[in-house]
């Protein structure tokens, strides 16, 4: 049994074994496989072949298909039975069909080559074989991940229905509190997906964790323009987990802008809202979630995808997610390649209603952003949108404050006294504009 050298052995993304009982063969072959990438292995019979197999993994075997003793078929046979991942390839002559069609059928060959074989069609053939090979481990790869997934989430979905069993028992013994209790059950629905979104969050560089800001526009909206409770509920899940669908992908898909994403990459990307809802097909009572998440690229002029739907044949549900999501991405730098400030995200969401958004859905999401701003993560506090002339000592800014030069004039958390705000009048005089603030009460003070 031979090697290659220690320093092609260190660089190797495969394996490769050949079998010959001619020591000429096998240097030939050495000699047409010295600049591929591979450790390559030799054995002059079937039996020191074995061998080999059973101490080192091997990628790709190239055998003889005449030797004496074990011939070539049986060795790929027996190769086969044992080691059925290994990619086999056989070395023949026109007169030995008999042993190759054997070998065909019995060790299942990948494919046979005619002696004498052509340099550049064996070095292409043993690429194509182990391109193959590989695409075939990361498809089991990502198959047993699918699998993975799945199971994880149907044992969440097995806990989450004992516990709908157990509040159904509570119900009937306390008849007077089934309304409230049933309300409860369903709100517990968007507890677990905050479960499942917490484990997408894992696998999410922090800057790119945007589903708390979805989630915080879509209830907002839903809240403000009393929507259905069903829809807000499948609105406030599908906000949860759209990202599920990009678990699988590397970090370098992950990292990049979708809008500077081509060919296959762009391709994975598109496919996102698919997987996620595959993912959540198992779960009956998201199916309206999975849905939502299905379309929510959708455009309003049919050019999104993953079915090029238009205008009110894209659920409701999915084209406000879609403006959310776009959103919240476009400030974090996800969609182009800057970070849009939040005031020209809004602009830009403005500009494409009619054309990638539903225009009446959109005036109103951009409304909503301009005078409640639920982005900024501020729940539960009292946020007002003010002109100067507006402002009271003792309020406290929560956004940055910049000049129409981009100069940073005042920062968040600052609390604003008579002489700021009346210096800022000034400034509005001296520079012939004027400034709206985001600001909030101090806590502790009534609204």
């Amino acid at each position: 049994m031979l090697t290659d050298t220690p320093s092609l052995q260190d660089t190797a993304v495969a394996t490769v074994l050949l079998v010959d009982d001619e020591p000429n063969i096998l240097r030939a072959l050495r000699r047409v496989l010295r600049q591929e990438p591979y450790r390559v292995l030799t054995a002059d019979d079937g039996e020191q072949a074995l061998a080999v197999m059973r101490e080192s993994a091997v990628d790709l075997v190239v055998s003889d298909s005449r030797m004496p003793g074990m011939d070539g078929a049986e060795l790929l046979s027996r190769i086969q039975q044992e080691w059925p991942d290994c990619r086999r390839l056989m070395l023949t002559g026109h007169a030995d069909m008999t042993s190759t069609i054997r070998a065909i059928n019995e060790g299942q060959l990948y494919r046979y080559i005619a002696k004498p074989w052509s340099d550049d069609e064996l070095r292409q053939i043993l690429r194509q074989a182990l391109a193959h090979h590989q695409a075939e481990r990361e498809q089991r790869r990502l198959e047993a991940l699918t699998r993975a997934q799945n199971r994880e989430l149907a044992a969440l979905n097995e806990s989450l229905e004992q516990r709908v069993a157990a509040r159904t028992t509570e119900l009937r013994e306390v008849a007077d509190m089934l309304d409230l209790a049933y309300g409860e059950l369903k709100r517990s629905y968007v507890t677990a997906t905050q479960v499942f979104s917490s484990l997408i969050n894992q696998r999410l560089p922090r800057n790119l964790q945007t589903n708390a800001q979805v989630s915080d526009l879509v209830k907002a909206f839903a809240e403000t323009h009393d929507l259905d409770e069903e829809l807000k509920r499948s609105l406030l899940m599908a906000a949860a987990l759209y990202n599920l669908g990009k678990m699988t992908w590397d970090d370098r898909i992950l990292n990049a802008p979708s809008e500077r994403l081509f060919a296959a990459d762009r391709e994975t990307y598109k496919r996102y809202p698919v997987t996620g809802e595959g993912l959540l097909m198992a779960l009956d009572y998201l199916e309206d979630t999975a849905k939502i998440i299905r379309h929510h690229r959708e455009r309003w002029n049919g050019s999104g995808y993953p079915d090029h739907l238009k205008d009110e044949q894209i659920p409701y549900g999915a084209r406000l997610l879609g403006l959310a999501v776009d959103f919240i991405e476009l400030q974090r730098g996800m969609i182009l390649q800057r970070r849009l400030p939040r005031d020209d995200a809004l602009k830009l969401l403005k500009k494409l209603g009619g054309r990638v958004y539903d225009p009446q859905l959109c005036e109103a999401f951009v409304t909503l952003c301009i005078e409640q701003a639920p982005d900024l993560g501020l729940a539960g506090q009292s946020v007002m949108s003010l002109d100067t002339r507006r402002l009271e000592p003792g309020m406290i800014l929560v956004r940055d404050l910049h000049s129409e030069s981009g100069m940073l004039l005042l920062n968040e958390g600052k609390q604003l006294t008579r002489g700021l705000i009346d210096r800022l009048m000034r400034f509005e005089e001296t520079e012939d504009t004027s400034y709206t603030l985001w600001v909030k009460l101090p806590d502790g003070d009534p609204e």
